[in-house]
């Protein structure tokens, strides 16, 4: 029995297999997290103070987005900086290797006012992809401010590209780096199953690169991104949004109707477990807390 189990769940496929899946998935994610306002409350308020030892002289600022997406974040970001900072331009080099992606960052920043203080340039490709092409170049230049907000999940070598991206900041450059908290009910859970759902590289927290920096003595400072996600959808049965967030969840494809009903009640019991969760006016909300790790030039 259990080696036919075994035979079953290996065969769950990823999500990350189905760009198309995927982004409806991390849509519905973003739907019922607080994700969004929480970042906006951190570029509004935080970020422009953070960003005063880069800034300082600097008539112009390099900024590199790794994996920017579909580009609202980076906007908010340069809005509240150009609030601050109105004098300042910026050159903005966007990585990003999902074309989709990509076409909608290009399309709001078409259909966007007051942005001619912005140069873009458009990088359709992986992180690894850029730096392999940043050493083939030779390039020297170096940036102001890099940033990677939830995608330090999919690189191979995550100490490598951290140290590769860290390697091109300016003097006062920052690196900002944001990952889902080490101690969240997903992650957990991704962990508990890991061996089932084929999770282990997607799995990654702020715990993995913080072991990375202590290992190298690097020193980083941290702030927490305290965000909830409201996973009440993900009881009803067939339910469209609770499947694609169970989905996104897992990192599994079509998990609902894939997965053995031992591994899916382990893991629905998984995510409405007290320690993670709270059960309030009928919703289950989960705490799907980010961490956010600043770095600096090494010396």
């Amino acid at each position: 029995m259990h080696m036919d189990q075994h035979i079953m769940e290996s065969q769950l496929t990823k999500l990350i297999t189905d760009s198309n899946r995927y982004l409806k998935c991390y849509h519905h994610y973003l739907k019922y997290s607080t994700n969004q306002q929480t970042m906006q409350e951190f570029t509004n308020n935080l970020l422009p103070d953070m960003m005063t030892k880069t800034v300082n002289g600097k008539s112009n600022l390099n900024v590199i987005g790794v994996g920017s997406g579909s580009g609202e974040l980076d906007l908010q970001m340069f809005s509240a900086l150009h609030r601050k900072y109105p004098e300042m331009t910026v050159d903005n080099e966007v990585i990003e290797p999902n074309p989709q992606q990509l076409r909608c960052y290009r399309d709001l920043v078409s259909q966007t006012q007051g942005l001619d203080y912005i140069r873009f340039n458009w990088n359709k490709m992986t992180a690894e992809e850029f730096e392999e092409q940043w050493k083939e170049k030779k390039r020297t230049d170096k940036a102001d401010l890099i940033h990677m907000f939830q995608v330090l999940y999919y690189v191979k070598d995550l100490g490598a590209t951290i140290s590769f991206f860290q390697s091109l900041l300016n003097k006062n450059g920052q690196l900002l780096i944001t990952l889902s908290a080490g101690n969240i009910g997903v992650v957990k859970m991704r962990n508990a199953y890991k061996n089932q759902l084929g999770t282990t590289e997607v799995n990654r927290s702020t715990g993995d690169i913080r072991r990375f920096l202590d290992s190298k003595g690097v020193s980083y400072q941290s702030y927490d991104l305290p965000t909830q996600i409201d996973i009440t959808k993900c009881f009803i049965e067939g339910d469209k949004e609770g499947e694609m967030m169970i989905d996104f969840l897992t990192q599994v494809l079509d998990f609902s109707k894939t997965a053995s009903p031992e591994l899916k009640a382990g893991v629905m019991e998984f995510l409405r477990c007290p320690e993670f969760s709270v059960e309030s006016n009928g919703k289950v909300l989960m705490n799907a807390n980010y961490e956010l790790i600043v770095l600096e030039q090494l010396p």
